[in-house]
């Protein structure tokens, strides 16, 4: 659950270092790449797919780059624009990840998305996936404990044939960070799962391992090298 960049996206693009002012050395497809990183990173664009389409049409080319190459423009869009915030804002948000996380423990939570990655931007969410057989008792722990929910939805996809379905639980930190909580069934838990961005595999943290970066190195990135 990405939500669009909250600041002026005018303003923020007019400080941006655009496609037009890279350094000569830069290739085209690099540069359709940081043209698709700049649309996501403003909101022009939501999903990668269309960004790319739309990079190549501005350059008038006929070749995409990979998800994983916009994804590391797009970190660094990110950076670039954030500055030292984003690193102090990614501790805060692994912070509250853990305690949401310590929170659900009988579901075996796992911290997926770019909290775990350590590649978010403004307007990103904490993204958490757990497993149960009956998805309302995660509802009713987190209410339990003050947690303001703002939706539920089950969502429904076909992949390789194999239809899968999920629950989504949409909700809030104290700190006004979104919160999405993604319900599997017990049998999915430990399954590998490929990151359609990144190209390796989902891996994310657990509740011993989120604890562990955070004591030894809070702002540990997990991107393909």
């Amino acid at each position: 659950m990405e939500q669009d960049c909250p600041e002026n996206s005018g303003a923020l693009r007019n400080n941006h270092k655009t496609v037009t002012d890279l350094p000569d050395d830069f290739d085209l497809k690099r540069r359709v790449a940081r043209e698709a990183a700049t649309l996501l990173y403003f909101g022009a664009e939501k999903e990668y797919k269309q960004a790319k389409e739309k990079a190549a049409e501005t350059f008038g080319v006929h070749f995409l780059p990979s998800n994983l190459e916009v994804a590391l423009e797009l970190d660094k869009v990110a950076d670039e624009n954030e500055g030292s915030k984003r690193m102090d804002r990614l501790i805060q948000m692994r912070g509250e990840a853990l305690e949401v996380m310590c929170l659900l423990s009988r579901f075996c939570p796992v911290l997926i998305g770019s909290v775990w990655r350590g590649t978010i931007k403004q307007g990103s969410d904490i993204d958490i996936a757990v497993y149960a057989d009956e998805p309302e008792d995660i509802v009713n722990v987190l209410k339990a404990d003050g947690m303001k929910i703002l939706k539920t939805a089950w969502t429904t996809v076909n992949k390789r044939g194999a239809t899968l379905e999920s629950f989504h639980i949409y909700a809030e930190t104290l700190t006004k960070h979104g919160l999405e909580i993604v319900a599997r069934s017990r049998e999915e838990a430990g399954k590998k799962r490929k990151c359609e961005t990144f190209g390796d595999e989902l891996k994310g943290l657990s509740v011993k391992e989120l604890e562990k970066v955070l004591e030894k190195n809070p702002t540990q990135r997990f991107i393909p090298a």
